[in-house]
């Protein structure tokens, strides 16, 4: 008996020693990380109207910049707040996949492409707010990136809103032009603000804020045209399906988010209180996240109710549109490779002086 007490007592003195080991471990495998610096620490590329603290030391290995996901810093919410979004999305494709055939069915094509779309755009964005503190070079990289993935997004927006939301009056308006028109607009966009960021310091801020809201802008209300024509339509009848009801909440979620991404408030009201959280950008993101969700539900009953309607308007186009998708997008991965190289020709001059 007292053999069988002293074996158990010194188990569990090993596993009293193996849990004191724990800190050890983590401190080897995830080492202390730097602590944030103040904005006059940083380069003025790197710097947020009324930010003051919060931001991650340069030149780091990339280790640290992935470990800094775990790490309170002034970009931490807006990674988190894309990089959950992302991971919702991923479910909802599994959730349709279910009940959807995307290979069979040629007419899911632009359901699948909103899903993909949304899927870019969160990533991108999550992945440029993540690793934008490792250099300048990889400051503008990372959100030329998050502008190609707006643009995807952009356009994957309009595609379905098109595809299923659109009612015969409106589409017999503008289905000659809707899409091509999107495109261009959604590579302008894209243009625009990566021009934007390329010359935002030598810009007017009021003058860069406009290459990056115009473009964006004329694009949205082209995009959202459908849904909107669709709203008036329910009402003129006195019908209200629930899709339209979604489609209100995505129009009225997003007019909030552009609201917090033109303006810098709260923290302009309260300079250095919102370095962590409570930036209007990250309001911005977490109404955007919103949007998006209040859209794809939309988009979801639209693709099961209307099929009557949009195939009739559309037949087998649909192969035709996502062609366009891929153009559009290669159009503004170029364009985004093309101002990177316009950024190190830049700093390399720089260095030489």
């Amino acid at each position: 008996m007292a053999t069988v007490v002293m074996e158990q007592i010194s188990r569990l003195f090993i596993n009293v020693q193996q849990i004191r080991q724990i800190p050890r471990f983590l401190e080897v495998r995830f080492p202390t990380l730097p602590c944030t610096l103040k904005d006059c620490d940083v380069p003025r590329v790197f710097r947020e109207p009324y930010i003051f603290s919060g931001y991650r030391p340069l030149h780091q290995k990339w280790r640290y910049y992935f470990l800094t996901l775990f790490q309170r810093h002034n970009e931490a919410v807006s990674v988190w707040t894309h990089l959950v979004a992302a991971f919702i999305i991923l479910m909802k494709f599994k959730q349709f996949s279910e009940v959807v055939d995307f290979l069979r069915d040629p007419q899911s094509q632009p359901l699948f492409i909103i899903l993909l779309s949304s899927f870019i755009y969160l990533s991108c964005s999550a992945v440029a707010h993540l690793l934008c503190a490792k250099s300048e070079l990889s400051h503008y990289t990372f959100f030329f990136l998050d502008y190609v993935g707006v643009a995807v997004y952009q356009y994957g927006s309009a595609l379905v809103h098109f595809y299923y939301a659109i009612e015969v009056e409106w589409h017999s308006l503008v289905r000659g032009i809707f899409l091509p028109m999107a495109a261009f607009l959604a590579w302008l966009s894209c243009a625009g603000c990566c021009y934007g960021k390329y010359k935002s310091h030598q810009l007017p801020k009021t003058i860069r804020k406009l290459c990056q809201v115009v473009p964006s802008g004329l694009a949205y209300i082209l995009d959202i045209s459908p849904v909107i024509h669709r709203i008036y339509h329910c009402h003129l009848i006195q019908q209200c399906d629930e899709a339209v009801v979604y489609h209100k909440y995505q129009v009225l979620f997003f007019l909030v988010s552009a609201y917090f991404f033109s303006y810098p408030h709260p923290e302009k009201w309260f300079p250095g209180k919102c370095d962590f959280i409570g930036q209007g950008h990250q309001i911005f993101h977490v109404f955007l996240v919103l949007c998006t969700v209040a859209q794809i539900e939309a988009v979801r009953l639209d693709f099961m109710t209307r099929r009557s309607v949009y195939h009739q308007l559309h037949g087998d186009s649909v192969y035709d549109f996502s062609a366009l998708f891929v153009f559009m997008m290669c159009c503004s991965i170029m364009t985004a490779f093309y101002f990177r190289n316009k950024v190190r020709i830049k700093l390399s001059s720089k260095k030489e002086q």
